[in-house]
């Protein structure tokens, strides 16, 4: 991964009243807060440290319930609401280029059977998992981003390889379409 910082998670509001705050991720990232993950609040306030660790998350339908050292009461953490929280990018995930729209955009996605496919035109994000929309040639295909269909997906600008299910593709009845 890139070095440098990258905003993972928007705190959406203080909760309860100890000082944790809900986090929710921003740019089509998954949820990616864990304890022990160093993150810096920005911007910053004028008191107070701009650096802290996730001390505990539980996920819920809202976001990602988040207790950070140093925010001890829900006045502190009032003070966090609308700020972004930053990471590392060394400290993310390793399968996050899988998730992050925007370095996928514009990437080829070329199959093991039928070569090139298209172009990631747009990520839809689902539940279960994301889809990626390619367009191409063959028309709009899309693309359940699952291990086995993709399988490692670089954070360069090459294409990304997948081994798409027969049919899945407008106009491949199972046959070699070089």
């Amino acid at each position: 991964m890139a070095s440098g910082y990258r905003r993972i998670a928007r705190v959406a509001k203080a909760h309860g009243t100890h000082g944790e705050v809900v986090a929710v991720s921003v740019d089509g990232l998954p949820a990616v807060l864990k304890p022990g993950a160093r993150v810096c609040v920005v911007p910053p306030s004028l008191r107070g440290s701009r650096w802290h660790v996730v001390e505990d998350v539980e996920t819920s339908q809202s976001g990602q319930l988040v207790s950070l050292s140093g925010v001890e009461d829900v006045g502190e953490a009032r003070e966090l609401s609308g700020k972004w929280l930053l990471a590392a990018s060394a400290d993310l995930p390793d399968d996050l280029a899988a998730h992050d729209a925007r370095a996928l955009i514009g990437r080829e996605v070329v199959d093991a059977r039928l070569g090139s496919v298209g172009v990631i035109d747009d990520v839809m994000y689902g539940p279960a998992n994301d889809v990626w929309v390619v367009r191409g040639l063959r028309g709009e295909t899309l693309v359940p981003v699952v291990e086995e269909i993709v399988g490692h997906v670089d954070a360069g600008n090459g294409p990304i390889e997948v081994c798409l299910p027969v049919g899945l593709v407008p106009g491949d009845e199972g046959g070699d379409a070089r």
